[in-house]
């Protein structure tokens, strides 16, 4: 017989089995994995070959903006799928929606795998990569805070903050599974090979992963939390459609009660000014410092794919460490630990990126001619990103998935956590890079405007942490919001 694990809040509510924990932990883990596996197999992409494959060649910094846009371009689309599937899965529940978004996001990240290149189409190649993003963006514009509100939900008090991170653990498994595909196919692939096949393996891969994400969440209940604030929506949900003559002749769509309760302005803007500064340092960090790594600084791309590699294997550490330490001292106290911190170690790291190159070089042909690529950085170059990845994105995201779904009340939590992420989203991972990318341009390969970006996302993040309240173990199945 399996272990019950119960939550007591001031409802009572259905008791879920340790094996239902488990299920629904490695359903919130696999779509995230699966999300931030497309995320760092189009970053990768985009920085060791989409600007190749699906652009004219010329200028390979203008390229590399290029493939940046296509990718903000995926992001336009998530704040839609964040409000249209966050309502919907406060009305129906959240397994239903979670077994829609894994599907959309899956099924368009294996497609990209089989698209023509603009060698072969021209500018259909590009334009078809928009779309397969935009239905990326759809998709998982609902993907993360779905997963973040069914662990709450599931966890009981006083572990929520090292269940929850689980979700923080799926976006550091895919981003450590695609730099690792990567990383392989750059040492035993040719540089023509590469071009020709083996990009597309990563992206065909992916539907492993998607298959057995769809395969946990058919089987998967819905959280305790939902059913006992949800059961009038879902009870009008389910009611059959009235018949012609019954007497309401008006009544022709299936009646759905709407939430008394409205989403609060001050928790909205507290819950999005947490998620604008981890999702701003992560495009710096994970999407275009590897590009700015191999175009500006000449890093092999075998190095580029390494570092992060690294830096996510040390993130398993780091990520539930974070999550107890939330737990045991409370989210509103770490986080702003954490964000001061980040805030210290910006510049430091930075300057042992841009100055642990090294001496040795390996020479590698690009359009004709011969570039000598750094091959064999300094210790302090790995310590350097690692710390800055660790601490200003990846501690950040562990803490943010519980806090956010605590600042919001039952009624609206879905719908209010999906947009509080996504919209700070487009404007910082899905055109932060292109920004990144324009502004080093301007200031002819400079670090500093990116060093000027992370500060001014991890302060937004700090200011945040300061005005909030604490938030932690609050009640789940309370219908109004924490500010």
């Amino acid at each position: 017989m399996s272990e019950k694990v119960s939550t007591p809040t001031k409802q009572t509510l259905a008791e879920r089995t340790t094996a239902d924990l488990v299920k629904a932990a490695m359903s919130g883990w696999l779509g995230t994995a699966l999300e931030f596996m497309d995320f760092q197999l189009y970053s990768l992409a985009a920085a060791l070959v989409f600007s190749e494959l699906f652009f004219p060649k010329g200028n390979p910094g203008i390229a590399v903006v290029s493939a940046m846009a296509i990718y903000g371009v995926g992001y336009v689309a998530r704040p839609i799928g964040a409000w249209y599937f966050g309502r919907l899965g406060d009305r129906i529940g959240r397994k239903k929606v979670l077994y829609i978004t894994i599907a959309l996001m899956g099924v368009a990240t294996t497609l990209i795998g089989f698209l023509p290149t603009y060698q072969q189409i021209g500018l259909f190649a590009p334009i078809l990569l928009v779309l397969l993003r935009l239905i990326q963006g759809f998709g998982a514009g609902a993907e993360i805070a779905g997963a973040s509100v069914m662990l709450a939900e599931y966890a009981p008090p006083r572990r929520r903050g090292i269940i929850s991170s689980l979700v923080a653990l799926g976006t550091n498994s895919g981003t450590l599974f695609a730099s690792l595909v990567w990383f392989l196919l750059v040492q035993f692939t040719s540089e023509q090979q590469l071009i020709d096949w083996g990009w597309r393996i990563p992206f065909v891969g992916s539907v492993l992963v998607m298959a057995l994400a769809v395969y946990i969440r058919l089987h998967l209940k819905e959280t305790p939390v939902f059913e006992a604030t949800q059961e009038e929506l879902l009870e009008a949900y389910d009611r059959p459609l009235p018949k012609a003559g019954d007497g309401d002749a008006h009544a022709v769509a299936k009646p759905i009660a709407k939430p008394t309760e409205r989403i609060s302005v001050k928790a909205f803007l507290a819950a999005s000014a947490l998620r604008f500064g981890q999702s701003g340092n992560s495009g710096m960090v994970q999407t275009y410092l590897v590009s700015f790594l191999a175009v500006n600084l000449l890093f092999s791309k075998a190095v580029a794919t390494q570092i992060v590699i690294y830096s996510s294997i040390l993130g398993f550490l780091t990520v539930p460490l974070v999550g107890m330490l939330g737990d045991r001292f409370g989210r509103r106290t770490v986080y702003r630990a954490i964000t001061a911190i980040g805030m210290v170690v910006i510049v430091p790291c930075f300057l042992g990126i841009v100055h642990g190159v090294g001496t040795h070089t390996v020479p590698t042909k690009v359009d004709g001619k011969i570039v000598e690529y750094f091959d064999q950085p300094a210790l302090w170059f790995y310590i350097s990103y690692i710390l800055l990845h660790n601490l200003t994105v990846l501690a950040f995201f562990s803490l943010e998935n519980i806090t956010m779904a605590e600042m919001f009340g039952g009624q609206r939590r879905y719908e209010a956590l999906a947009l509080s992420k996504e919209l700070p989203n487009l404007l910082t991972a899905g055109f932060g890079p292109l920004v990144a990318a324009w502004l080093v341009t301007l200031f002819s390969g400079s670090w500093i405007p990116l060093a000027c970006l992370m500060f001014f996302y991890t302060g937004t993040t700090l200011v945040a942490a300061l005005v909030m309240p604490e938030v932690t173990d609050r009640d789940l199945t309370e219908p109004k919001d924490a500010m």
